[in-house]
């Protein structure tokens, strides 16, 4: 669900800007290794209760954010407000509110038969249930809204056929804030969909070819999607574009994750403080960067 059908993500020309394009898909991609490390120190760090008081908090401060964007002045700082306030919405109120229910009823998480090690956690187990709330949500998108995601208008264009202007005739108010938000929620929820769907054995499995085809398919995507990444001017739009970029590549790699072909030291952050400390700096050094490539954007205007 990517938004390019605003005026500054079609590529108005051959140009390709590639620092942008790196920047935004690397600020977007450390995104998803300190999100789970984040979940973890959390879990290690503090008790139980108070751990369910700071997850419900840290989603009420990511929609306060996505909020306040919706009132904040220019491109880039409404998608970051509505970027940054979308993962803290949902690491609390949807991974760690899954979490609690799961642990609360005794959900038994999936443990690998020969080693005994946890290979799915409880709460991913019960979100496939989530799958017919995430229908109704792209029920609406694609018979009641005109938008600019190359996804969705593929499935109006095959769908609706010669009706797609009638049936979807009008857009949403458009707050690019909301947009980021409901942009990555629902990328990451369909991932999350897709990748619980294939590890199921009653369905497919960890090494099921359907499921290493899904991962080769997502990996060969994520270069198309980077290839129009590239095109776009627009630092905003751009990190927009990284969204779908970063979430279609980072399947495989949860995929190759699961099959142990690497070790995810964001699944144990303490035991590599150095690689982690990195991953920060270098996200850290990226924000700033995009804080200020913003604010003289807007300075310029003036």
């Amino acid at each position: 669900m990517t938004d390019n059908g605003t005026k500054d993500c079609k590529p108005a020309s051959a140009k390709r800007y590639w620092w942008k394009a790196i920047a935004s898909f690397l600020t977007v991609l450390f995104t998803m290794p300190l999100g789970h490390a984040l979940m973890i120190i959390m879990e290690h760090a503090m008790n139980e209760t108070a751990l369910h008081y700071s997850a419900f908090a840290m989603g009420a401060a990511g929609m306060i954010m996505v909020i306040a964007g919706v009132y904040a002045k220019g491109d880039t700082r409404q998608t970051l407000w509505g970027f940054f306030g979308g993962l803290l919405f949902w690491t609390g109120w949807v991974e760690f509110l899954f979490m609690y229910y799961a642990n609360r009823y005794g959900t038994q998480p999936q443990l690998d038969p020969v080693t005994g090690e946890v290979v799915t956690r409880p709460e991913y187990l019960i979100m496939p249930a989530s799958f017919g709330f995430w229908m109704m949500v792209m029920l609406m998108y694609i018979f009641s809204t005109k938008n600019g995601c190359n996804f969705i208008n593929w499935w109006q264009r095959r769908i609706l056929r010669n009706r797609k202007n009638e049936i979807a005739a009008r857009p949403m108010t458009r707050h690019t804030s909301i947009v980021t938000f409901m942009e990555l929620i629902m990328i990451l929820w369909g991932s999350y969909l897709l990748l619980m769907f294939c590890y199921d054995d009653n369905f497919l499995g960890d090494h099921h070819p359907v499921t290493l085809l899904v991962g080769l398919g997502c990996l060969i995507g994520s270069f198309f999607i980077f290839a129009k990444q590239l095109r776009i001017a627009s630092w905003g739009a751009n990190i927009r574009m990284a969204i779908a970029t970063v979430v279609v590549f980072w399947t495989p790699v949860e995929i190759m994750g699961r099959m142990n072909l690497f070790n995810e030291i964001w699944i144990a952050p303490m035991e590599h403080k150095t690689e982690m400390g990195i991953v920060v700096a270098a996200f850290a050094a990226l924000v700033i960067y995009l804080c200020a490539a913003a604010r003289k954007k807007k300075k310029a205007v003036h």
